[in-house]
Formats: C-alpha cells, structure tokens, sequence
C-alpha cells in the first residue's frame, strides 16, 4: 500500500521512479511508494517534468498542481499533489 498523508485537497507521497523506460506509466506500487516509468533520461530534469506531467494527467489536475518536494536527483522522490484525493492515489496503486 501507497504510504501519504492528506492535508484537505493536498495529497503527498513518495514516489519511485524508474527512468529510460520505452513508454511513461504507472505501474503500481514498491516499497510504500507508487512505481513509475519515465521514458525521459534523468538528464537536467527530463524524467522530473516528464513524472509530473504523467501524474498530472493521471490525477486529472495542471501540471502546475505537482510539486516534487524533495529527491530531484533520486529514484525515489517525495511528490505533492493539489487537487488529488487518496482513493484516487490507490487506485493508480492498484491498477498500475
């Protein structure tokens, strides 16, 4: 399960991404965090804007709305979402 805390409309939760994947998705969950592929390289922050773009979409919120709040330069990354819901988070948990 997807460890986060829910703050009203603000949801924050640890993210490990997987980088120079052949196509961006959610795959499901790892460790406490939710798994993504990121087809970008993690060169001068192409798989960071290509996570947020994809969590964006996928939470149906602007990219503008993601934040990486911490581990820009790690696989695993602390991610907040404005606009997000917790049954929405577990749900891309569950069917990646």
């Amino acid at each position: 399960m997807v460890e986060y805390a829910e703050a009203g409309d603000v949801i924050t939760f640890k993210v490990r991404v997987v980088p120079r994947a052949s196509k961006s998705a959610i795959v499901g969950e790892h460790d406490g965090a939710l798994k993504v592929r990121v087809a970008a390289p993690p060169v001068e922050g192409a798989a960071n804007q290509e996570l947020t773009r994809l969590l964006a979409r996928a939470f149906g919120v602007p990219s503008r709305g993601v934040e990486i709040v911490s581990g820009h330069a790690s696989k695993t990354k602390l991610v907040r979402v404005v606009g997000a819901t917790a049954e929405q988070l577990l749900r891309l948990a569950e069917n990646g």
